[in-house]
């Protein structure tokens, strides 16, 4: 509209101009110039105003083409805005629907019929073997033994069962197979026998200083027990759970005792060796009786405390005492301790028990236990320490003590890598024998190619001085000269693949 009003503004303007130069034109011409010049300035505004209506008409078009052009500009805004507000709605509709389709099809669910619950969805099935291949050399007073040579050879395959039937109560059936070579570790049965009235003696796990212990077996049992190599499959554990809260745990029948697989937890090479007191017969894994356990502030602080028969998960027996056995333990950014202890007759007080001559009543044996150290995921160090009392001696006239420690160091640079070495003392009879030695050690390379698969490549050695000790690697040392209590020793190398499988 500006532009239009100057342009009309400035052709008035012209139109005026030319009028006035017209009327003041004749006062300095000719008359016959005065005549014709009224004319041709008439002609000339004839001719402004026809360009001004000219030039008017085509501003009137161009604003009622700008005036069209806004107006459709408008209305595409307009659809703009309405589409916007559509797609708005139209997604907030499909996340409202999204968001109730889960609830839907839940309640659509809820409706199916539901299927009836099995025994199957409560039940765990987990299993655990520990196997090596490996060269066994032994000597006794310098003599090879009957279990000297290279062989494959499963030291224990457990199969376990967990059901739980609710929040509070479950149970355990833990089935174990002792290792395939004989009845104890490493040790060969003899070969076949006559059927003849013989006998034949073979070792015993016993203690003693002066002499080997021996055993007369019919040869008959001998051929029997040939038929027992690779079937010796029994109950482990056996027990019912109540889990009242985390920090009370009671479990009835034969189940982990408070102490050995607290220390089999802590270093981690179970299949590498028995612990401490496990390896030299001073305590054992599990046991029938009533356990009562739990953790506290956030599994700071954990507890055992078991009542049992003391004679072991594969010599139940009926007695006129229980034994006593407890842990009490804590653990803190990384570090971790406990202490422990046994009390009791070891299964000896039986009715109708005849005491030998010149006892008149049983001795009591009594553990005291002890650990400490330092577990990260590259580092683990721990020591342990035990000292017993009258622990082979509840039914005998002398009493006697024991003591020993274990130092255990284990390192996980590389992943699936770890680098570990162990060293035992043990000092067995401190009253009867104090001469009588057993230092043992292992260091090896363990490899984890799956999270179910340990395998290590692992050098053994224990030495028994002045005298003769049963371990979980046989019967090691040597018989002293008679009437000494010094001379004898014995040596056990073993070297090969250990390994574990679980699952």
């Amino acid at each position: 509209m500006t532009v239009k009003t100057s342009l009309l503004a400035g052709a008035a303007v012209l139109a005026l101009t030319g009028a006035a130069g017209a009327e003041a034109a004749p006062v300095r011409h000719h008359a016959h110039h005065a005549a014709a010049r009224p004319a041709a300035n008439k002609s000339e505004i004839d001719a402004l105003k026809a360009q001004v209506a000219e030039l008017t008409a085509r501003l009137d078009a161009q604003e009622e083409a700008q005036r069209a052009t806004q107006a459709q500009a408008s209305v595409a805004q307009t659809q703009a805005a309405d589409a916007t507000v559509k797609a708005d709605t139209a997604q907030s509709t499909a996340l409202a629907a999204q968001q109730a389709a889960p609830a839907q099809v839940a309640a659509a669910i809820g409706k199916l019929p539901k299927p009836k619950p099995s025994w199957a969805d409560s039940t765990v099935l987990s299993g655990r073997m520990y196997f090596n291949f490996s060269n066994i050399n032994q000597l006794n007073n310098g003599a090879r033994q009957g279990n000297d040579g290279t062989g494959f050879d499963i030291k224990r395959f457990y199969f376990g069962v967990d059901h739980k039937f609710n929040n509070v109560f479950a149970a355990n059936l833990t089935m174990d197979v002792s290792n395939v070579v004989g009845n104890t570790s490493n040790y060969n049965f003899p070969g076949a026998q006559s059927n003849a009235a013989t006998s034949i003696t073979v070792p015993a796990t016993c203690v003693t200083g002066t002499v080997a212990c021996t055993v007369t077996v019919p040869a008959q049992t001998i051929n029997n027990n040939l038929a027992l190599v690779g079937r010796g499959f029994y109950i482990k554990k056996a027990y019912l759970e109540a889990k009242l809260s985390p920090a009370l745990i009671i479990r009835a029948g034969s189940a982990d005792t408070p102490w050995v697989p607290y220390v089999d937890n802590q270093t981690g090479y179970r299949h590498i060796e028995n612990s401490l007191i496990d390896r030299t017969g001073y305590g054992t894994s599990a046991d029938w009786g009533i356990h009562v356990l739990g953790d506290m502030f956030d599994k700071i602080v954990s507890y055992q405390v078991s009542v049992i028969d003391g004679g072991g998960y594969r010599n139940v027996k009926v007695t006129n005492s229980v034994d006593f056995e407890g842990r009490l333990s804590a653990q803190y950014d990384g570090f971790f301790g406990a202490v422990g202890g046994y009390s009791g007759k070891r299964a000896t007080n039986v009715q109708g028990l005849v005491l030998p001559a010149g006892l008149t009543n049983l001795h009591t044996a009594t553990r005291l236990d002890a650990m400490v150290g330092y577990k990260v995921a590259l580092l683990t160090v721990s020591g342990e320490y035990f000292h017993a009392k009258d622990w082979n001696n509840v039914a005998t006239v002398a009493e006697d003590k024991t003591s020993g420690y274990s130092l255990f160091a284990s390192v996980a640079p590389i992943p699936k890598w770890s680098a570990f070495g162990r060293f035992d003392w043990v000092k067995p009879t401190e009253l009867t024998d104090n001469a009588l030695r057993d230092h043992y050690f292992n260091m090896g390379l363990q490899y984890e190619p799956v999270k179910i698969v340990d395998l290590a490549l692992v050098y053994k050695r224990e030495a028994v001085d002045n005298g003769l000790l049963a371990t979980q690697n046989g019967t090691i040392g040597g018989a002293n000269a008679a009437g000494l209590l010094t001379g004898g020793r014995g040596t056990y190398d073993e070297i090969g693949l250990f390994g574990q499988l679980r699952f």
